[in-house]
């Protein structure tokens, strides 16, 4: 691999490292010559404010960032109206329903489904 472009800011990119797509997008990331920060967001999840920030980066209303497929979802909030707070709230409660890969570059953010939807950021 070819050394590093030194004036290419480092990406941050919210990440579980059993996801594939998050291995993908990572690789595709420095495939480009950028560097990585990898946040495991189910060890370290995001604060309020820093989801919050997040979604405004991606142009998201929170309920867009969850995933619905996951368990937690359909036991608990299948079928349920809840607000931009509420949804934030059941995030933070539990991190595994906040959608991902999410690149951030900036203040532009993707979530990264397909990891070629990164390459908007690069």
């Amino acid at each position: 691999m070819p050394p590093s472009d030194m004036s290419k800011e480092t990406l941050r990119i919210y990440y579980n490292p059993r996801c594939s797509k998050c291995r993908e997008t990572a690789a595709l990331v420095r495939e480009r010559g950028y560097a990585t920060e990898l946040v495991e967001y189910l060890v370290t999840p995001p604060g309020k404010e820093e989801l919050r920030q997040l979604l405004l980066k991606l142009g998201m209303k929170p309920l867009e960032l969850v995933r619905k497929g996951e368990e937690v979802f359909k036991h608990n909030y299948a079928g349920r109206t809840l607000s931009d707070e509420e949804w934030l709230d059941a995030m933070l409660a539990h991190p595994i329903l906040i959608e991902r890969p999410i690149v951030v570059r900036g203040n532009k953010a993707v979530v990264a489904r397909p990891p070629e939807k990164a390459l908007a950021l690069l």
